[in-house]
């Protein structure tokens, strides 16, 4: 399964998982406070546990993956429905006030920035890799499935 060097970057040990963790904190938070997103943050949560996993084991399929979902979440969460913006206002205005107003807005700015941790890591960590063995096909093989999943549990999960 190891696609790569037998030494891990710090991007592999430290960065990604920080990245996932942050994105996860994110999720968990928004489920606690709309619990019509359990299902679909519980589903989501995957994502990251398996990327994750796969970047341990220094697998191009983990890096494809997490640069995928991170580029596609951040995107539309920055140009289409614009709640990292949203978010962002709301933390300012908790840093000015005190008073904490849509805790479920700001944790999608926590979740971007966990996002553009795991996009960067993940492709240093790709970089770094020593065998050019198949690398660009696997990268884009843990994207696309990935992006199924995601597209698969938005389908089934999403709040009505």
């Amino acid at each position: 399964m190891n696609d790569g060097s037998a030494n891990q970057s710090s991007a592999t040990r430290v960065w990604i998982p920080i990245g996932a963790a942050l994105f996860l904190i994110a999720l968990t938070v928004s489920a606690w406070v709309v619990p019509q997103l359990r299902l679909l943050h519980l589903l989501q949560a995957f994502i990251y546990v398996v990327i994750v996993i796969l970047a341990r084991r220094n697998s191009v399929w983990g890096f494809g993956a997490g640069v995928t979902i991170g580029v596609v979440w951040n995107s539309l969460n920055l140009f289409v429905t614009h709640l990292m913006e949203a978010g962002a206002v709301a933390f300012w205005f908790l840093v000015h006030t005190g008073q904490v107003r849509r805790p479920e807005t700001m944790m999608v700015t926590l979740g971007g920035i966990g996002h553009f941790v795991l996009i960067i890591a993940c492709l240093a960590a790709l970089f770094d890799q020593t065998t050019e063995d198949k690398k660009w096909w696997k990268f884009v093989g843990g994207g696309a499935w990935t992006l199924v999943y995601f597209i698969l549990i938005i389908a089934v999960a999403r709040p009505r």
